[in-house]
């Protein structure tokens, strides 16, 4: 009898630790209004995609949280001359298949960057990259290239296992294998991406076990999901949901000047939009300050340009285009269409997206442009647009602190389509002052060129920036550790919970 009772209570002490040990596991759950393209850090160079995989991978060179370039796979970088950058291969790094991270590793992620279409405007002018000994690496680039450091800290610049990219073939974007402080669990398209803590990360373990992104697309619903302790963190919070977070005493609101900005793009080669008089009329039309009031209540600033005023190269004299339904009119005529036409403008079911092209399209009634409003599913949207099958789009861009990376990519004319030149806009000019500005490796002379190229595309209006918007994100009060990244980027290996 005392044999029995004594088993039973070893069973029950087990059973009670069992579930203590499960108790103290932590999982932060978070929410955005996308699913990620793929997790190859080489497909999509958009922001849903780069929140996830920023978790998994490791890049060579990483950014803090304000914007210095600081260690990261490698221990060191020194530019030996102006066409060679050598890396030095930090050692005893892991991948979270067991394997050790190796210089061939960081070759070959390298190369696959360099033929990747979405990342041509970063790594395209690379001439060579090379294994110098087992831990060191040398890029050679085809002409001097200033800003290559820069885009080595590019969450598309993540290094993946050689090893497991050849095993998964086309499918290794739905089977990650990074050096990053989160693992792969599970992908449930459409609803979330489970990832789990790294043990052997050479940071050390992050601070939660198990890390959840959620698709929840309407702001709101995001909102409400941190109401009910379904989500500890709520990326992209609609300005009209953010008292509601901020009056709820079990929330916190984190609300921050970004580097991002968003524009109507509008697709230059198919009529009537081939016309800079055309695109000028509609940029004259919009009342940006009544989006500003209605839409983004006030939490955002009036674009300019393209680029944002906290990135280096910012044209604070680029025209500024304000409402004037007799100039807009005028500048239809002109072009050849005094009656109007009618045309769609494209958009992702993102609030903040779908509210403004409701009132461009109420707008544009005054100049007889008769608008179709049409919601895309955000995989769907990407592809179309990078096709060229659009009229006039809304999507935003953010960039990091160089002018390059706000406006190579958008308006080069190598970079048509899915690099980010989604406008395929050409021109020449554009095309040079990018180059020279690129090579250049003087800070007052790279600002001349930026400075022109903002006027010029100003003018020629490929796009219209509309607005800065502040980045707005809602947490539970017991997450802590969160940083904001001005690129919208956020890295959660620090964050815990209380």
């Amino acid at each position: 009898m005392n044999k029995k009772l004594l088993t039973l209570l070893t069973i029950a002490v087990l059973t009670l630790s069992s579930f203590t040990l499960q108790a103290k596991e932590t999982k932060l759950v978070v929410a955005q209004n996308s699913d990620a393209k793929s997790l190859n850090p080489q497909v999509s160079n958009d922001i849903p995609t780069h929140r996830v995989n920023i978790n998994i991978y490791d890049r060579l060179i990483e950014k803090d949280k304000d914007m210095n370039l600081v260690p990261g796979l490698a221990e060191s970088w020194e530019q030996v001359d102006p066409l060679t950058l050598v890396l030095k291969i930090r050692k005893g790094v892991k991948f979270h298949n067991g394997d050790p991270l190796t210089v061939g590793d960081v070759v070959f992620s390298l190369k696959q960057a360099t033929e990747a279409p979405s990342l041509m405007a970063y790594f395209g002018d690379l001439d060579k990259i090379e294994a110098v000994d087992e831990n060191t690496v040398k890029i050679t680039t085809k002409v001097p290239y200033g800003p290559l450091v820069n885009y080595l800290a590019h969450v598309g610049a993540g290094i993946m296992s050689e090893k497991a990219v050849k095993a998964g073939g086309s499918d290794y974007g739905q089977h990650p294998v990074g050096t990053g402080p989160f693992m792969f669990v599970s992908w449930t398209s459409g609803d979330r991406i489970v990832l789990k803590a790294n043990p052997n990360y050479y940071k050390g373990k992050p601070g939660v076990d198990s890390l959840i992104f959620r698709v929840i697309p309407e702001g709101t619903n995001r909102t409400i999901a941190l109401e009910t302790q379904e989500a500890d963190i709520a990326y992209d919070i609609d300005p009209i949901d953010m008292d509601m977070v901020k009056n709820n005493p079990k929330l916190k609101v984190d609300q921050n000047s970004a580097m991002s900005m968003t524009y109507l793009g509008f697709n230059t080669q198919r009529p009537p939009f081939d016309k800079k008089e055309v695109r000028q009329a509609i940029a004259y039309a919009t009342d940006v300050d009544s989006i500003i009031d209605a839409v983004f209540l006030k939490a955002a600033k009036k674009a300019n340009s393209p680029v944002s005023p906290n990135v280096f190269g910012y044209n604070k004299d680029a025209k500024l285009y304000t409402q004037n339904i007799a100039k807009a009119k005028e500048l239809l005529a002109k072009a050849g269409y005094p009656n109007g036409f009618k045309a769609r403008i494209w958009t992702n079911d993102k609030s903040v997206r779908k509210d403004t092209a409701v009132i461009l399209q109420d707008q544009l009634k005054q100049i007889g442009i008769d608008v179709q409003i049409e919601v895309l599913e955000w995989g769907s949207y990407l592809d179309r647009v990078a096709k060229g099958e659009h009229d006039m789009f809304i999507l935003g861009w953010s960039s990091s602190a160089d002018s390059d990376s706000a406006m190579y990519a958008l308006f080069h004319s190598k970079n048509l389509g899915g690099a980010g030149n989604r406008t395929f806009y050409k021109n020449p000019k554009v095309d040079e002052l990018l180059d020279k500005a690129r090579e250049s490796t003087v800070p007052e002379e790279r600002i001349k060129y930026y400075k022109e190229i903002q006027d010029i595309v100003q003018e020629d209006l490929p796009m219209f920036a509309l607005v800065y918007p502040d980045e707005i994100t809602g947490m539970q009060k017991n997450v802590e550790g969160f940083v904001f990244h001005p690129e919208g980027t956020h890295y959660l290996a620090p964050v815990t919970k209380k």
